[in-house]
């Protein structure tokens, strides 16, 4: 069989790095990655990870380096904020220059940290509040908050039956909350919707009493904040119920929307025929929409011997992705000739826009940072599932009430 080659970083870029690769000794750039393999949200978290090492293994088999290679070590923290800052601890000692974290709670409980370290740092996390007051988180994407705006807007937008009632169904975490301040910030400034309720998950396994009040207030629609596995309960409960809509708006059902982590293959796998006509937002290309990086992630997959469940997952892509970033910024330091350090990767991530913007084939935009602007994919895509399979609505687009909210 025909080798499948994946051009992620363009056909230019093994030659460029050839020519400019300094003599002598080889480099071993040490990364390090903490998160949940174990614990809540580890069915986000190990195919995320597995992306992560598959990148990374791409770069340093490809030769992308040169005789360079990454050197990425990963750690289970069960979700646990203490366990991930004595990981990181012990990767400090390792001498990383950039490091790869996991969750909201753990960012935003070492964001001093980094600070004092000046050590970049690109999470899985997407909360805004991790970029402020901050000089060295980046996040990947749009944040929760510029999702959940942006899938409040659709619902202003194309809601026929006057101002929506909407309820919301989050995580009880900062990962959960971050965003409902801003949403209400977002209505405050003028969106038109109204919430009705918002309504913290816990270790309830029947959603019914919920889903029947929820009707009683007449809400129509249920923004999530979450992972899959809560959202998949709450999904089949409602199927149960035979109140889960299978138009957008129906009367008398319930649509439900969700922001990055409650989507994705892994919640159809998990809601079956629930999942059906559920709307999602993030801005990671999904395998079930065609094109080159579809193609590219199903290859990386098969390569490394995935099952297909992980390479089909948006976390296996959220993980390439920011392996991708992280490399981008190493490579960019290489072809300049500068020492690969905190200082000049963060430089070089600042540097990351304009004509200087990055453009991994995993997102629906390109990766853009500057010293005022740390999410790095501002376009968002919306997606809903149609015959037990995710299908694009419209293209991509970017939030008009996020700014308003700021």
């Amino acid at each position: 069989m025909k080798r499948i080659k994946i051009y992620w970083v363009g056909i230019a870029v093994v030659c460029l790095l050839m020519a400019v690769a300094a003599p002598g000794q080889a480099e071993v750039i040490k990364l390090a990655l903490s998160l949940a393999l174990s614990g809540p949200t580890s069915d986000a978290g190990q195919p995320y990870a597995k992306g992560v090492e598959d990148f990374f293994r791409y770069v340093n088999d490809e030769k992308l380096l040169g005789k360079d290679t990454i050197e990425c070590t990963i750690k289970d923290d069960q979700y646990k904020n203490d366990v991930t800052k004595r990981n990181f601890e012990e990767f400090l000692d390792m001498g990383i220059p950039l490091y790869l974290n996991y969750s909201t709670g753990s960012t935003l409980a070492l964001k001093r940290d980094f600070e004092e370290e000046k050590i970049p740092t690109i999470p899985a996390s997407f909360h805004h509040g991790n970029v402020e007051d901050s000089n060295y988180i980046f996040l990947p994407i749009a944040s929760y908050s510029e999702q959940y705006i942006g899938l409040a807007e659709y619902i202003a937008s194309n809601f026929s039956g006057g101002k929506a009632k909407v309820a919301l169904f989050i995580h009880p975490s900062a990962f959960g909350r971050g965003p409902v301040a801003d949403l209400e910030k977002a209505i405050a400034a003028g969106l038109n919707i109204e919430i009705v309720e918002t309504v913290e998950h816990g270790t309830d396994l029947d959603s019914t009493a919920t889903l029947q009040r929820l009707l009683s207030k007449g809400v129509q629609f249920v923004l999530c904040q979450t992972v899959q596995s809560p959202v998949a309960t709450f999904l089949k409960d409602a199927e149960r119920l035979g109140v889960v809509a299978q138009t957008f708006g129906e009367a008398g059902k319930i649509t439900f929307l969700g922001a990055h982590y409650t989507g994705g293959m892994d919640l159809i796998v998990l809601a079956g025929s629930a999942a059906e006509n559920f709307h999602w937002t993030t801005s990671y290309r999904l395998t079930s929409v065609p094109g080159v990086g579809t193609d590219a992630q199903l290859a990386l997959g098969k390569r490394y011997g995935r099952d297909d469940q992980t390479a089909n997952s948006h976390n296996y892509t959220n993980g390439i992705m920011v392996a991708q970033v992280a490399f981008e910024a190493i490579r960019r330091c290489k072809a300049k000739g500068n020492p690969v350090n905190r200082a000049n990767l963060t430089a070089e991530l600042n540097q990351m826009n304009g004509l200087n913007a990055f453009y991994p084939v995993t997102t629906v935009g390109p990766v853009t940072y500057s010293p005022t602007d740390r999410a790095g994919v501002d376009d968002l895509q919306l997606y809903r599932v149609q015959n037990n399979g995710w299908v694009a609505v419209g293209g991509p687009f970017r939030s008009e009430y996020m700014r308003k909210a700021q």
